[in-house]
């Protein structure tokens, strides 16, 4: 089969590899998946320079998700057991982690469903406890899981502002559905949401960026407002001033969604419960900007890593 390898730590555009390999062969409690379509997230760039949370051993396959199919033709969603990621024709998954693909939702979009949207679920509903009526301040609006957070803010009722960068990402915002865009390329973005609150500032602060994008959140963040830390694309990773939460009364609350897996399975399922029935009625769908074959991930990983594209990338394998 083909598969993309990483044998070195570096940029994904000079040390993926398109081989050719012998399918993995399962372990206990894993199953093999034909890939139809696997979704690009900023961690797989993170996991080619060697910077992220987990390591796998070299030679690996990067893609943290991804659409199959199982051997008697269910089509389903999972996240694959690494050094075996999804960035190739099969993969492996721990049977525990796989769950059914949305009928609502065709291969990219449901390759696009699992990190994101689980991940914007968790971060709304478990740690923020987002109520209808707040105000959600979401930045990376137009980004794989900006985007996730964004419909699932308006799905649960909240009046959403998106931060986006340049106009064709502020296009997408809008189009994702956020009540107010601000451009931080042009924009002053806390006096706009200063203004766009009445002076209210936001209950709700979805930050997977980091460094001047969290330091932004802590001078627009509410009385009991809370700061949700899902990541850090933006390259620092901000040292939070406790004693100025102390002040304002704010949390700060931090989300890896895959600790959730090992810790409370059962909420994961319900998770995914949500997100399919938020899928049938319409109420999200993944924003899949391009959809590439698998000979074109390489560049797909490196145009992510580099902030250059809208809503999600997909890989597609085959003739899908």
């Amino acid at each position: 089969m083909q598969a993309w390898h990483v044998s070195v730590s570096g940029e994904p555009s000079d040390v993926m590899r398109l081989v050719e390999v012998e399918r993995p062969v399962p372990g206990a409690g894993q199953v093999l998946l034909k890939v139809r379509a696997a979704n690009v997230n900023f961690p797989d760039a993170l996991l080619c320079r060697g910077q992220y949370q987990i390591k796998p051993p070299l030679p690996f396959t990067p893609g943290l998700e991804f659409c199959g199919e199982t051997e008697d033709g269910r089509r389903v969603i999972a996240t694959p057991a690494l050094p075996h990621g999804a960035f190739a024709e099969y993969a492996l998954a721990e049977a525990v982690d796989v769950l059914p693909a949305p009928d609502a939702l065709d291969d990219a979009e449901a390759a696009a469903l699992h990190v994101g949207y689980q991940t914007g679920w968790f971060a709304l509903h478990r740690r923020a406890r987002l109520r209808a009526g707040e105000t959600l301040l979401v930045h990376a609006a137009a980004g794989g899981v900006g985007s996730a957070a964004v419909q699932l803010g308006k799905a649960a009722g909240a009046r959403v502002i998106g931060v986006a960068g340049g106009p064709r990402k502020v296009a997408a915002a809008r189009e994702l559905g956020c009540d107010v865009v601000i451009d931080r390329l042009t924009e002053d973005v806390v006096a706009a949401v200063r203004e766009a609150t009445g002076g209210q500032s936001a209950d709700v602060i979805y930050d997977p960026v980091g460094g001047e994008a969290y330091a932004q959140s802590t001078k627009v963040v509410a009385f009991e407002g809370r700061i949700v830390i899902v990541g850090f694309a933006g390259g620092t990773v901000p040292r939070p001033a406790l004693n100025h939460a102390l002040v304002k009364n704010y949390s700060i609350l931090g989300l890896y969604t895959g600790r959730y897996r090992t810790e409370n399975p059962e909420l994961v399922q319900h998770c995914h419960d949500q997100l399919t029935e938020l899928a049938a009625r319409g109420a999200i769908r993944p924003m899949v900007s391009e959809r590439v074959p698998l000979d074109g991930a390489a560049d797909a990983v490196q145009r992510v890593a580099d902030g250059l594209t809208v809503g999600r990338s997909v890989v597609l394998t085959g003739d899908q």
